[in-house]
Parts: C-alpha cells; sequence; structure tokens
C-alpha cells in the first residue's frame, strides 16, 4: 500500500510539474529515505579492476523504489554506502558533494567510479518516481539517436581485420576501431618495428573501408613521444575518425607538444575522472575529443557538466566502454547534451545483454543506440541472475565531520 500510495502522488506530481499546474501539487508525494544498498557482482566477469568494475548496485528506499547503478569495488561501495543511508535519493547533487567531499581526503578514480555507480541509481530512482526516463529529467532529447563506433566486430565472419572492419562500417556504425600492432603475449614490444607496422595497418583499414574518417585507432599509450608522432604524422593525409592515447597522459602538459606537432584528432580520456581530473585538456583545447565514460566520472551529475564544459570549448565525446547498464545510461546523458560531437563504443560491435537485465534495457538498431522512454534507466534488475555480495543498512560507525555554510551547502572540513 505505501508504494502505491507513493507512486499515485508522485505521477500527480510529475503530471503537475510538465502541465504547469502549481508548484505545490508537485510536492505532494512522500519524502524518500535510502533504507538499504546491496551489491552483486556480475556473473562471468572476473577481472578484478577497481575502477572498471561490473558490480550491480541497488540501492532500496522507504517507499519501495529501487534504484539501479553499475560500477565500484566492494570495499568502495560499502564505504560509500554507509555515508548516504537515511539520506534523500531524490537530493543527488547534495549526495555527491557529501560523499565526495565527506572523508576529507579528494577521492581517487577508484572511489569516484564506486560514487558513479551509486549517484547512477540515484538517477533511475528519481525518474521511476516521477515516470520519466532520465534523459527527461536532463533536459529532454537533444538528438534522435548516438552513433557508434566498434572495437572488434563479433557479428562478422570475415578472418581478416581488413574485411570485419568493411562488414563492420555495412553494418550501419559509424566508425570502425584499431589497435597499434604487437603488444600482446611474451613478444617484447620494438616500438620503430610497430611503428612502422601499425602505419601499414592503418593504411589498409582505411583503404578497406573508403576513407571518409571510417575508422579510427587507439595506440593505447603504447609508443613514446617520438614513435607516436611518427605515426599520426603518417596518417594526417589518411584522416581518420581520431587518434587515441598517442601518449601517456598523467601529465596534460605533454599534449601542449604533441598538439603542435601533428593535426589528426585527439582523443585522450579513458582513465580520468572528474572535471578537475580532465579540466586542463578541455579548456586549453589539447585535445579534440573526450574519452570520459560513466561511472568514472562520478555519476551522470559530473558528466553532464563535464559535457557543458566539452560544448563550450568545440570538444566532442566519445565515451570509453565499461559496462551494459553505464552503455545505457551514457545514451541518456549524451542524448540530451550537446557536445560538437558525440559517438559511444560498443565492443565487438554490439551492446552487452546479460541475463540479469532485461532484453530492451538498451534500444539498438542499425548500428545506433536510441533513447529508451521507459521510466528511470529503463532497466530491470533480477538478482537471481547475479551473485549477492553484501548489503548496507546503516551509516558508518566512524562518521568524519561535516561543515556547513548557513545556507546549508557542504563545504571541505
Amino acid at each position: 500500500m505505501q508504494r502505491r500510495s507513493f507512486l499515485k502522488s508522485a505521477l500527480v506530481g510529475s503530471t503537475a510539474v510538465w502541465a504547469g499546474l502549481p508548484a505545490s501539487l508537485a510536492q505532494s508525494a512522500p519524502k524518500l529515505k535510502i533504507t538499504k544498498i546491496r551489491y552483486y557482482s556480475a556473473p562471468g566477469y572476473n577481472k578484478p579492476l577497481f575502477n572498471q568494475a561490473r558490480g550491480i548496485v541497488e540501492i532500496q528506499t522507504d517507499g519501495g523504489i529501487i534504484g539501479i547503478g553499475e560500477g565500484g569495488s566492494k570495499d568502495m561501495i560499502e564505504q560509500c554506502a554507509q555515508m548516504i543511508i537515511g539520506e534523500d535519493p531524490f537530493r543527488i547533487e547534495h549526495i555527491w558533494q557529501s560523499v565526495y567531499r565527506g572523508m576529507f581526503y579528494p577521492p581517487g578514480r577508484e572511489k569516484l567510479h564506486a560514487l558513479g555507480a551509486l549517484e547512477m541509481a540515484l538517477w533511475d530512482i528519481k525518474g521511476k518516481a516521477l515516470g520519466v526516463p532520465v534523459y527527461e529529467l536532463l533536459g529532454g532529447a537533444t538528438r534522435d539517436y548516438v552513433e557508434c563506433y566498434a572495437t572488434g566486430f563479433r557479428a562478422s565472419k570475415a578472418k581478416t581485420e581488413e574485411e570485419r572492419a568493411r562488414d563492420c562500417i555495412e553494418a550501419g556504425l559509424r566508425a570502425y576501431r584499431i589497435g597499434p600492432t604487437g603488444g600482446n603475449g611474451e613478444t617484447p614490444f620494438d616500438f620503430y618495428d610497430n611503428a612502422k607496422k601499425t602505419i601499414e595497418l592503418c593504411k589498409r583499414i582505411d583503404a578497406a573501408v573508403g576513407g571518409g574518417g571510417k575508422w579510427a585507432i587507439d595506440l593505447h599509450t603504447r609508443f613514446d613521444t617520438t614513435e607516436g608522432i611518427k605515426i599520426c604524422k603518417a596518417l594526417e593525409n589518411l584522416e581518420p575518425y581520431f587518434v587515441e592515447d598517442i601518449v601517456r597522459s598523467e601529465n596534460p602538459d605533454v599534449y601542449k607538444t604533441v598538439r603542435q606537432m601533428t593535426t589528426v584528432p585527439i582523443a585522450v580520456g579513458e582513465q580520468f575522472g572528474d572535471r578537475w581530473d580532465s579540466n586542463t585538456f578541455i579548456e586549453q583545447r589539447l585535445i579534440d575529443y573526450t574519452r570520459f565514460t560513466i561511472p568514472n566520472t562520478g555519476g551522470i551529475s559530473e558528466f553532464k557538466k563535464l559535457a557543458s564544459m566539452c560544448e563550450t570549448h568545440y570538444v566532442g565525446m566519445i565515451p570509453h566502454f565499461t559496462g551494459p547498464l553505464s552503455t545505457a545510461t551514457l545514451v541518456h546523458v549524451l542524448g540530451s547534451s550537446s557536445p560538437t560531437r558525440c559517438l559511444m563504443e560498443l565492443g565487438g560491435g554490439e551492446p552487452e545483454r546479460p541475463a540479469y537485465f532485461n532484453e530492451d534495457f538498451v534500444n539498438f538498431k542499425n548500428g545506433k543506440l536510441y533513447l529508451n522512454p521507459e521510466p528511470g534507466l529503463g532497466v530491470k534488475f533480477d538478482p537471481k541472475k547475479a551473485t549477492f555480495v553484501m548489503e548496507v543498512t546503516a551509516k558508518t560507525q566512524f562518521p568524519h565531520p561535516v561543515l556547513k555554510s548557513p545556507d546549508g551547502a557542504i563545504h571541505n572540513w
């Protein structure tokens, strides 16, 4: 009865907002509280990566609404979850600031990944409670679909990279992404030899797809500046859609040099987190495309802020692939944002459809991802098909002090 009552009042409230009725009516839904957070591991995904985890997060409320998120390691989720029990799930930015600042030390990328998973679930709760898809809460649709590019192409039966690239483009995807030669197995990596081989591979792929920016390459930060620039200079006339991670990017200043030495479109950022981690690349226009993604950035709100920054500086967004729910979430965010260009990466050229999510949680056809009009993120999670790991029902027993300004905003302690 409690959930039914809540849904009814929430529906009335949301209708009032869209119809322009008095705001007081839109506030008629009872105030929710976060009561429990559960964490599940994704079956079949065993990579021990703290900043590219596939864990599934459930945030439960006292109104019966459950939000779903993806990402974060067990320990990071547990610490962050203990900070938000009892909070109002609608205060998403407030919760984000509280968790981000609440342990005094700035969060690292691993903690941001966990925070992003929880924040994703909060948006799912809000959309479900108001009966609207998340992209409507973010300002409404700005595009009909999001173009995609493929890293590999599983649907192809071809035996060569060139034939797979051609099959990928014919299937409707915007571009086929390759990597450099070498770098796998026990064979030592020869920089000079693989720079030459990589250039030759790019020429063959470009010819196979007919040019026109229908391919891209990720150099995976394998090369030093000399070989990285050598490759880029050789590719300028081929006009790839982008060249990614030309050199290591811990020091943004190195891209001031790279930017001046080549005209290829540069993509950087899959290893990064929040906007303070990457603003230099955008504001100084050192790159043409960001690879920032969800949940690594800390969630939907943070990605939306990064999207605005990219729009301001005419930088495109081509997010790195992390997990299936994160892919669905990115469609909501990119589908309601206006960067100069955007593409989404699909490993193997198609979305993953794990058994623990509903089949239609992503809407993919002809190489493109379309907006999902279902409430929230449009995902239904079956916990029986995942592996339960833990649940959090109480706040931490070791809270840090919280500093607020007179208006209630959270500040660093």
